[in-house]
């Protein structure tokens, strides 16, 4: 008998970084970038769309502005499973705490622009908390990213045993767990503002980094014991979820992938015909 799907809850980041207009969404007339359309809906549909087809997706939770809730509600459809919204916090790491409180169970965060998204990685990461990890962070090789696109991802952490590139893609075994995100209090963009990986992982861990001594799984693993945590990588094999729309290039990039996968195989998406019907209102 197969075992039945764990359920959890999804958050998706989409508010604006305080205090600045994102270049993207100002080029195409618009408030936030979640509302940048790309393969036909705005980037933050086929976002919720992947989360809606994902088995056991039990709540959407979307993280943004106040401003943005009506427009967003219009947008995405309500259920099932069903999609609520939390205001925003100033930082991802408050954000990621206000939208978890009191939610019990596997928690799976993502971002809003992270339109090459797909069910598959996303039980991945839940299926990885139910092997006794605390925390998952969804990871791909340089090898499996530049084979997606050549001009997919420019930044890569160097680690003994490989290079790699995060998917914007996480997973807490629970409310507790959700410590972890502190890490990412000032923003997860470590590969542009080294010191934000300093404050995380600690000055000697990033030098070992440096010299090559730390594989992923050990960078990790000393990461955890920093919160008394299981934190263990998910290693995805499609480097595309690697990609996500920060700024005109990639967003060309993840157009040509999402054509890509419509012209070949790809999961039926239950609520993209809906989703798409409505932005185009």
């Amino acid at each position: 008998m197969s075992r039945p799907e764990r359920s959890f809850t999804a958050v998706v980041l989409a508010a604006q970084r305080a205090g600045r207009v994102d270049p993207l969404a100002e080029a195409h007339g618009l408030s936030h970038k979640c509302l940048v359309p790309i393969g036909g809906a705005p980037l933050i549909a086929h976002v919720a769309c992947a989360l809606s087809s994902t088995a056991g997706c039990r709540r959407i939770i979307v993280v943004v502005e106040p401003a943005m809730f009506p427009q967003l509600r219009q947008l995405l459809e309500d259920g099932p499973p069903p999609v609520d919204f939390v205001a925003a916090a100033d930082n991802l790491a408050d954000s990621v705490f206000t939208a978890s409180d009191g939610i019990k169970g596997p928690i799976v965060v993502t971002t809003a622009d992270n339109v090459l998204l797909a069910p598959q990685a996303v039980l991945r990461m839940v299926e990885t908390l139910d092997r006794g990890a605390d925390v998952t962070i969804a990871m791909a090789t340089r090898a499996a990213v530049l084979g997606a696109h050549p001009e997919g991802q420019r930044r890569f952490y160097r680690f003994s045993d490989d290079e790699y590139s995060n998917c914007n893609l996480y997973a807490f075994a629970g409310r507790q767990a959700v410590t972890a995100a502190e890490s990412f209090r000032g923003g997860g963009q470590f590969a542009k503002k080294p010191m934000r990986l300093v404050a995380a992982v600690g000055p000697l861990t990033v030098v070992l980094m440096l010299l090559g001594r730390l594989s992923l799984g050990d960078a990790l693993a000393r990461l955890g014991r920093r919160f008394g945590l299981r934190i263990e990588p998910v290693v995805l094999p499609d480097g595309a979820h690697a990609i996500d729309v920060d700024n005109e290039r990639t967003w060309k990039v993840a157009s040509t992938l999402l054509a890509q996968r419509r012209d070949g195989e790809r999961p039926a998406v239950r609520t993209m015909a809906r989703v798409v019907e409505a932005a185009s209102a």
